[in-house]
């Protein structure tokens, strides 16, 4: 089975778990935490060794996290450790981070620009994004700063990219020049 179909599913099921037991907005924080917890890469490591024995895994967990997440979170990750589904914790993380947001329609909107934007630019960009229809009436809204950008901004979400960049307009003239149509050979 694609490791696709193993974070879908075992996402689905926690996401599914949670809300019946009322604890959606306790395990979502926690898988968050978990989530940037597995970054690190000794921990990353010893999920997805297949040396380190299942009993050894669940106390280190138990060490680690016991306490400090939902009493369900806890009991998801030893399920996931017993059925040797440890290793795809990040990518399962990563699609019940999803199906929270497509549950509770939040649409995550990332917003890359030369520099930082005013309150008052970013409110007036969540305001033109919701008059489209094409978002949700949550925004997410994660913003970066890259100076090779120039000018503008880049607009990502939903698979899409709307690029407004000032290096972006000056490629595309480049490239009209370079075709040059205007030039008459003799």
């Amino acid at each position: 089975m694609s490791s696709i179909r193993i974070a879908t599913r075992y996402a689905k099921s926690l996401i599914e778990l949670a809300a019946s037991q009322g604890k959606l907005e306790a395990v979502h924080n926690d898988v968050l935490m978990l989530k940037n917890a597995v970054k690190n890469r000794d921990l990353e490591l010893m999920l997805k060794s297949p040396v380190i024995q299942n009993d050894k895994k669940i106390a280190a967990l138990n060490a680690l996290f016991n306490g400090k997440v939902d009493s369900l979170t806890m009991s998801y990750l030893t399920l996931l450790v017993t059925k040797n589904r440890e290793a795809f914790f990040p990518e399962i993380a990563h699609e019940f981070v999803n199906q929270y947001k497509l549950m509770n329609k939040i649409t995550s909107v990332k917003v890359i620009t030369a520099t930082e934007l005013s309150e008052a630019s970013m409110e007036a960009l969540r305001k033109k994004l919701l008059e489209t229809g094409t978002t949700f009436e949550n925004l997410d809204i994660e913003t970066k700063i890259d100076p090779t950008l120039i000018g503008g901004f880049v607009l990502e979400f939903d698979n899409k990219r709307y690029d407004a960049s000032l290096s972006h307009k000056l490629s595309e003239l480049k490239g009209q020049f370079s075709k040059n149509l205007y030039i008459r050979e003799i």
